[in-house]
């Protein structure tokens, strides 16, 4: 198939790319490299250096038809998004209603959405179920819930991937996680860590067994791996529902997460108690019934050990 990968200088965009590329998919990646990095973009792949928010560069993009579209492309950060929420809606979701315009008058088909877990909020029920009530606490999740919404009415052949939490890096540590500035809490603590800097945990009072909030991690080859599968599933016409969850259906808190960087980088981390974020869930873990059921997805490097001693593998290694 011929896929276009948007984001696809970025961390799960760049690993997703590479994974298409060696399941022998033709790759043309779109990225105006704000936040992604050329080096990530595999060779083999056509680059193609344009923002999406401008409708000339999507009318260009879509000249040849694809086969599918993984669209990754859009900002992240939950704290940025409480801060600048117009910047969020305008860059994730004007900026995608223009690609599905571009994917109609080209006639492409087969979506893929990088939805997250942001839609459910403080969700009732956990694990989350996919039939849960959507009521995103943050603007990032916001943003993600108007594109599931407005891909109801569209005709082209979609599918939303709800992530938890990406994380680690290529079992080769070819690629890994390099956000500017980085925001999530494996990265972080690995640098605090190494560095002996302090770091800052937000919320010490959540009701979890220890106090702090609670996410479910997944390693960044198998979100990668989720996408090809339901990609593959759109081209073939199976009846997928409009979303899944990409998870493991485990959690760990971030002491957890801070005790696992220790044990592995062999320092001692700094800590210095903040009160609670804006926007932060407690509670945050999949229930992953439904994409096993019908997309056969089975993670397979996603133990907290290996996700973490990859993530500081990538981090000794981008480091030197």
């Amino acid at each position: 198939m011929r896929i276009l990968v948007t984001g696809g200088a970025g961390y799960i965009g760049s690993i997703t790319a590479r994974e298409l590329l060696d399941s022998g998919h033709k790759v043309v990646v779109v990225d105006n490299l704000e936040r992604g990095n050329k080096w990530a973009v595999d060779k083999r792949a056509v680059f193609l250096m344009g923002d999406l928010l401008n409708k000339k560069i999507v009318k260009k993009i879509f000249l040849k038809k694809f086969d599918g579209v993984i669209h990754f492309a859009g900002y992240i950060s939950m704290k940025e998004s409480v801060e600048k929420p117009g910047t969020y809606f305008e860059n994730n979701v004007v900026s995608t209603i223009n690609l599905l315009e571009g994917m109609i008058e080209s006639g492409s088909d087969n979506f893929v959405f990088s939805s997250s877990a942001g839609v459910y909020g403080n969700a009732k029920k956990i694990p989350i179920p996919e039939n849960s009530e959507l009521f995103p606490i943050n603007p990032y999740g916001e943003t993600k819930l108007i594109i599931e919404n407005i891909l109801k009415w569209h005709k082209i052949k979609s599918v939303a991937l709800r992530y938890f939490n990406a994380a680690g890096a290529l079992p080769d540590i070819s690629l890994g996680e390099a956000h500017y500035p980085e925001t999530h809490i494996i990265p972080l603590a690995i640098d605090c860590a190494l560095k002996g800097k302090k770091f800052t945990l937000f919320g010490t009072d959540y009701p979890t067994p220890d106090g702090t909030c609670v996410r479910d991690y997944i390693h960044v080859s198998d979100l990668a791996n989720a996408h090809i599968l339901t990609l593959e599933a759109l081209k073939q016409n199976k009846k997928l529902l409009p979303a899944y969850n990409i998870g493991t259906g485990r959690g760990y808190s971030n002491k957890q997460i801070l005790n696992m960087v220790e044990k592995i980088s062999g320092r001692k981390i700094k800590i210095e108690n903040q009160r609670k974020r804006m926007g932060d869930a407690t509670l945050l873990v999949a229930n992953t019934i439904q994409i096993k059921k019908h997309l056969g997805f089975k993670p397979k490097y996603s133990n907290l050990k290996n996700i973490i001693e990859t993530a500081y593998n990538w981090y000794l290694k981008k480091s030197n």
